[in-house]
C-alpha cells in the first residue's frame, strides 16, 4: 500500500476526531465558501460544491452554517474573499509534497507553510518543482461492511472507475479526473452509499521512508493539516506497516 492511501486512511480517521471538536469546520466552510463564488450556489450544477456539501453534512455541520458560507460565497451575504493557493516542496526523506490551501491572506498562508516545511526538515519550491510527479484522480470512498468486493467492482467498474482497493473500512474507487462527476453520479443513481468523494492527486511513484524521516513527515503532514488555511496535503512517500505500527504506537 503506498503512503498516499496509508495517509488517506490515517486523514479519513482524523476528520472525525477534528469533526467532532469543531475543528474540521473553517476548513468546509472556506471550501463551501469558494465552490459557490467560482460556480454558483446551485450544487446541481456546481460539481465543486456539491462535494463541499457532502463533506459539510458528512461532519454534521449545522444546516445554517451551511447556507451561510454558500451565501457569502454567491455575493448574497457580505464575507470575507477567499482564494485558491497551491504550495509544491519536500518534506523529509526527499518526498514531494503537494499542498492545496484556501486563503484570504496569501502572504501569510505562505509564511505559515514555509515556516512549518522548515521546522520538520522540509523546503518550500517553486511552482511546477513537484506537481509534474502526481496525476489528478478522482477518489471515492464507500463503506465495506454494504457489499462485496466482487460485488461492488462489478458495479464500479460499469460506472466508468478505473481501480478499486478493499482497505480496513472502506472500498476506494479511483476514476481519471474528467470522470470523476459521472461516476459519482452514476453510483448515486444505482443507490451506492458513498462516504467521501474528491478529487485527489495520485503519486507516479513513491520514496521509502524509515527511522527519523519517517516520523517528521508523519507530524509535518498532520501540522500541516491542522492549519485553518490548508486543505489537503499529498506526498510521495511509503511507510512499511510495521514502521507505521512503531511511529503510532
Amino acid at each position: 500500500m503506498s503512503g498516499h492511501s496509508k495517509w488517506h486512511s490515517i486523514k479519513h480517521k482524523k476528520a472525525k476526531v477534528d469533526a467532532a471538536r469543531g475543528r474540521i469546520f473553517t476548513k468546509i466552510i472556506k471550501e463551501l465558501t469558494v465552490a459557490a463564488r467560482i460556480g454558483g450556489g446551485d450544487p446541481n450544477m456546481n460539481p465543486r460544491l456539491r462535494s463541499a456539501l457532502s463533506a459539510a453534512k458528512a461532519a454534521n455541520m449545522p444546516a445554517k452554517n451551511i447556507d451561510n458560507a454558500i451565501k457569502k460565497g454567491t455575493g448574497e451575504l457580505p464575507g470575507v474573499v477567499y482564494e485558491d493557493v497551491t504550495y509544491e516542496g519536500y518534506g523529509p526523506g526527499g518526498a514531494a509534497m503537494y499542498i492545496e490551501a484556501v486563503t484570504d491572506n496569501k502572504n501569510r498562508t505562505v509564511a505559515d507553510v514555509r515556516h512549518i516545511l522548515s521546522k520538520y526538515g522540509g523546503n518550500l519550491g517553486e511552482s511546477g518543482s513537484v506537481a509534474w510527479m502526481f496525476d489528478k484522480k478522482g477518489y471515492i470512498t464507500i463503506p465495506n461492511d454494504k457489499y462485496t468486493e466482487d460485488e461492488l467492482m462489478e458495479i464500479v467498474l460499469e460506472c466508468g472507475a478505473e481501480d478499486m482497493n478493499n482497505g480496513e473500512e472502506l472500498y476506494e474507487i479511483y476514476t481519471a479526473y474528467e470522470d470523476f462527476n459521472q461516476v459519482r453520479a452514476e453510483l448515486e443513481a444505482k443507490d451506492v452509499i458513498i462516504e467521501n468523494a474528491e478529487i485527489t492527486m495520485i503519486p507516479q511513484n513513491t520514496v521509502k521512508l524509515e527511522g527519523k524521516s519517517a516520523e517528521q513527515i508523519m507530524k509535518l503532514i498532520d501540522v500541516l493539516d491542522d492549519h485553518d488555511d490548508v486543505q489537503n496535503v499529498f506526498a510521495n512517500f511509503d511507510i512499511d506497516d510495521q514502521e507505521m505500527e512503531r511511529i503510532f504506537s
